[in-house]
């Protein structure tokens, strides 16, 4: 397994870098405590907290804007086909962006509070869904890291700027249950869970008391829960630990990935992880919340 996994993190490297000077995945989708303290004056920097309320009133980045998944989505938990947590139409999703203060030539920096990477992805993914992904960052280990780095957190908050955006130009990276459904199994494609393995196997059912989805994972869907892709300190895995999670799920490079979870969120994650390797992804936004209330869809406990 060891020789196989450096054998695809080789073969994905490859593949990812066109002139050999260009950055890596992951150089371009992640950076450092340290860059960032170098960065942290820049005018067009935009630097995005995820994580709870309390915790950022206790201590923050200077500079962090706290923000939550409802101002960058929409959710309706009332009417019976509704679904939590989804894209906006474009022109919605750009006046959401502009008020947490981006523009065109902003430079997003997205951290998170303890246990938030999920949080932290999700905005991360939706920056790149509206067309500004190559200018969209995460800070890797989120404040923590920054803490551990020696360096100071603040409590003032900094001033509401709003930004400006040209109309954007939406990538074709979310897909549906009739997508997903004609993917199953085909060759190149591999849809995966990135749900924790209790919900995977059907040992614990999701959703709500009131709202609850049917119990088990997409039959032909891989599990790579998405807490295996951070390490102890909160920080994204190595690219061979990472590269491992995603040969036993069965992707090789150049394959394309579907990823879902309970309603699109943890499964960023998997998709961020996936994206500093090189890999395609596709997101399923209405997720499991989707798919189980469509009882002619497969379901399967393992």
């Amino acid at each position: 397994m060891r020789t196989k996994t450096i054998a695809f993190v080789l073969s994905l490297v490859l593949i990812s870098l066109a002139p050999a000077a260009a950055q890596s995945p992951r150089e371009a989708l992640v950076v450092s405590a340290a860059w960032l303290a170098d960065h942290l004056k820049d005018s067009n920097l935009v630097l995005l907290h995820l994580g709870v309320k309390p915790e950022y009133d206790a201590g923050h980045i200077p500079g962090a804007r706290f923000i939550t998944l409802n101002e960058i989505a929409v959710s309706d938990t009332t009417s019976p086909a509704g679904l939590t947590l989804q894209m906006p139409a474009p022109d919605d999703l750009r006046a959401k962006l502009e008020a947490i203060g981006v523009s065109d030539n902003s430079r997003v920096v997205v951290s998170y509070g303890r246990d938030r990477i999920a949080s932290a992805t999700r905005v991360l993914y939706t920056l790149d869904y509206a067309g500004l992904g190559r200018q969209v960052s995460l800070l890797d280990g989120g404040v923590e890291a920054w803490v551990r780095d020696g360096r100071s957190l603040v409590t003032d908050m900094p001033a509401a700027v709003v930004g400006k955006l040209s109309p954007l130009r939406i990538q074709a990276t979310i897909v549906d249950a009739d997508f997903v459904k004609a993917q199953l199994e085909k060759p190149g494609v591999v849809v995966i869970d990135g749900r924790l393995p209790a919900f995977y196997t059907g040992a614990q059912t999701g959703g709500s008391p009131d709202r609850p989805h049917r119990t088990g994972h997409i039959a032909g869907a891989m599990n790579v829960p998405y807490t295996e892709t951070l390490d102890a300190q909160q920080k994204l895995k190595p690219a061979d630990a990472l590269a491992q999670l995603f040969v036993a799920a069965g992707a090789k490079p150049g394959d394309t990935l579907v990823t879902y979870c309970h309603i699109g969120q943890q499964a960023t994650a998997v998709a961020f992880a996936a994206r500093t390797l090189g890999f395609k992804v596709l997101l399923y936004d209405g997720s499991f919340e989707d798919w189980s209330r469509r009882v002619e869809l497969p379901v399967i406990k393992k």
